[in-house]
């Protein structure tokens, strides 16, 4: 056998080997667990969300859904709102499509954006001492600043929320009543907090 001959199976020997390791430490390599606001908690579907829905949360979610597949449950921490209103949208539409449920953990608080997101659990539940909070959006307009009662009752403003919870389970009165009550609740600079009869009244928990 020539020398050049047994260079070549040398060679062809040594990178079978890296490539045979390499794959080895791949298979060992621990699964990701954190998606930005979002925690694979176990292997039974279930995740845990904490922290502001903001502009990479959309692609975050997207990304942990490649690795864990079969997500059955968000438990939510805390989620004081979001800083990109329609990513929020586009990610809480995507978790009412997949039927996931969402639970409310125990001392859990969510608010402004972070109900919107919670309203789009197939089932939504809460634990104890919890706090919903609501309240009027607001948005530069040129100088002025205006917020959402700054625009009449059925403006088209108001549409893209209203259009939003219709499109997960509420009737367009549910939806239109719902609405109207947030955004009159407290200004945009404020919050209030709902009570249990306000939970009741316009569905936030279902049956």
């Amino acid at each position: 056998m020539s020398i050049n001959i047994m260079k070549l199976i040398f060679v062809s020997l040594f990178i079978t080997s890296i490539t045979a390791s390499c794959s080895n430490d791949d298979d060992n390599k621990p699964q990701q667990k954190q998606f930005g606001i979002f925690k694979i908690l176990d292997d039974k579907g279930t995740v845990e969300m904490n922290g502001v829905i903001n502009d990479s949360s959309l692609k975050n979610f997207n990304a942990l859904l490649i690795s864990f597949k079969n997500i059955k449950q968000i438990n939510i921490r805390q989620c004081d709102g979001s800083n990109n209103d329609d990513i929020n949208l586009k990610l809480s539409s995507k978790v009412n499509k997949l039927g996931i449920n969402i639970h409310l953990l125990d001392n859990g608080l969510i608010a402004s954006g972070g109900v919107d997101f919670f309203i789009a659990g197939k089932k939504r539940t809460k634990g104890k001492n919890t706090k919903i909070g609501v309240h009027s959006w607001s948005e530069e307009e040129g100088k002025d600043k205006k917020q959402a009662t700054d625009y009449p009752k059925g403006h088209v403003k108001h549409l893209p929320y209203i259009k939003y919870y219709v499109s997960v389970g509420f009737t367009q009165k549910q939806a239109e009543d719902f609405y109207y009550f947030t955004i009159n609740a407290a200004s945009a600079s404020k919050i209030h907090f709902m009570t249990d009869a306000e939970i009741k009244k316009y569905g936030l928990l279902t049956n």
